[in-house]
């Protein structure tokens, strides 16, 4: 097998964060479930963004997020994302080349406007989020690369996108040319209202498809339908080669089959924004695990990207990872 070309391939939704300091009222009173993901039409996302105090545009989206964390920390990576060919598309484009990304999905010159989300952060650092997906929504199979997938180590796929048929077929594409390159597949779960909606279906994948996954504490409980993280933990790890498992204040599980790490959070004199964590802990995990390192100092990569970015507003790093990365592995 040659060497990969790329660290990692990440696939995903191309989306424009909007990330706005709110009160808890503003939530209640456009009744979003708070904490949580909610997806909306073009119509309410301009509605609630007119509503918004302030706020600071950054191009975004959770794989997109991890794919600029990995850059970050010095990794080749490559991303696949589909924007519209308006002003948002063309800023998301350079943004992500910008950062040494390779990106080079052709953007629609019809249809849907590039997508956005809008971050809504209470004075607790939670974020709630109202998501337009736009143009985003249209990634199929024509925009996967067998190619480029066979020259990344790791293709790292985002839960978020199994609302859209296409672009299910666009995951299973990239899994299959994955898998006839001896390459390995990376899922995050995205957010407990997206396992909701395809739980069994994400369970198939997870035990079929999947060598890596990621999730956080509510996901995997929603996922085998358990109260218990110790519960949901023995079901994962024998459906997964590995499984990294964020806890928030707690830390992080790292399980692969009888292997077991309990990671420590980073620690961080305040969490400012929780925007983007489990995005950050992603790329520092998936970056140590493509240099080789053990899965304990994977974990502990994860959790100081992860420190890195809730220390501030947006959800990708201020600083360069890779001098992170140092005191880590040192």
């Amino acid at each position: 097998m040659s060497e990969p070309d790329f660290a990692v391939l990440g696939i995903g939704n191309a989306l424009v964060d909007v990330i706005s300091s709110v009160d808890d009222g503003f939530i209640t009173a456009h009744d979003f479930p708070r904490g949580a993901t909610t997806m909306v039409e073009l119509e309410r996302a301009e509605a609630v963004y007119a509503d918004l105090p302030p706020a600071q545009e950054i191009s975004g989206g959770s794989c997109a997020n991890t794919i600029a964390g990995l850059a970050s920390f010095g990794a080749t990576v490559a991303f696949i994302g589909r924007v519209r060919d308006d002003q948002l598309g063309k800023v998301y484009t350079h943004d992500l080349r910008s950062l040494g990304v390779y990106f080079d999905v052709v953007p629609a010159t019809t249809g849907p406007a590039t997508g956005r989300c809008l971050v809504m952060v209470t004075p607790d650092a939670q974020r709630t989020q109202c998501t337009y997906l736009g143009a985003s929504t249209f990634i199929g199979p024509d925009d996967v690369d067998a190619d480029l997938v066979a020259r990344a180590a790791v293709t790292y796929l985002e839960g978020y996108l199994w609302d859209q048929p296409p672009a299910k077929d666009a995951i299973r594409k990239a899994a299959a040319a994955a898998r006839g390159a001896n390459r390995q597949v990376a899922l995050t779960l995205s957010d407990p209202f997206c396992v909701d909606r395809h739980r069994e279906e994400f369970r198939d994948l997870v035990a079929d498809e999947i060598d890596v996954l990621f999730a956080n504490e509510a996901e995997i409980c929603s996922l085998y339908e358990v109260d218990d993280f110790d519960a949901a933990l023995q079901r994962v790890r024998v459906h997964c080669q590995i499984a990294a498992l964020t806890r928030s204040e707690r830390g992080s599980v790292v399980v692969a089959g009888d292997e077991v790490h309990v990671i420590d959070a980073h620690p961080v004199d305040r969490v400012v924004d929780t925007t983007g964590a489990g995005d950050q802990y992603a790329a520092g995990f998936l970056y140590g695990l493509t240099r080789g390192l053990g899965l304990a100092t994977c974990g502990r990569l994860g959790a100081a990207a992860a420190a890195e970015v809730i220390s501030h507003f947006g959800a990708r790093p201020l600083v360069s990872l890779a001098e992170l990365a140092e005191t880590v592995v040192r």
